[in-house]
């Protein structure tokens, strides 16, 4: 009886335990919300660094960026309220929303072109590609965590 009382204290005592670090890393996920100003700036600070842009050029990305930053808020809550009424896209909605984003990716690239010279416009296409890479990576390695998950395996880390 006594084994038996110590045994279920133990795993009583393990489940707490394990609950509570899964709490702390969901907090330690969170990460701060900028402001649209904020994370314009730091765009421009980044690409900067990146490219180095002179003030004009500084002052001619600031509004671009702030728009871009803008839609792309939008286009988060959105999303998030979707996904709160567990509503999906339709296939001519899924068309909509690629075309637009392809379409601002054009008018980006364009955008860019004109206030970066040669030599930046190619390091930031360099760029451009790298995140586009990593993202790929990352989506792969989501996708291959979940069916992981589906089957009873762990996904691999």
């Amino acid at each position: 009886m006594k084994n038996l009382a110590s045994i279920l204290v133990f795993i009583l005592a393990f489940t707490l335990t394990a609950n509570a670090q899964k709490k702390d890393k969901k907090q330690k996920r969170e990460r701060p919300q900028f402001t649209i100003a904020q994370q314009t700036d730091i765009a421009i600070k980044k690409m900067t660094l990146a490219l180095d842009l002179s003030k004009k050029q500084q002052n001619q990305l600031k509004p671009i960026m702030a728009s871009k930053m803008e839609a792309r808020k939008a286009f988060m809550e959105n999303r998030k309220q979707a996904r709160q009424e567990r509503k999906r896209p339709t296939a001519d909605e899924m068309y909509a929303m690629q075309t637009k984003r392809l379409d601002n990716a054009i008018a980006m690239k364009a955008q860019m072109k004109e206030i970066l010279d040669k030599e930046q416009f190619a390091k930031f296409e360099k760029m451009q590609k790298k995140r586009k890479m990593m993202g790929k990576k990352k989506m792969q390695k989501n996708k291959m965590g979940k069916k992981g998950a589906k089957r009873g395996e762990r996904a691999e880390k």
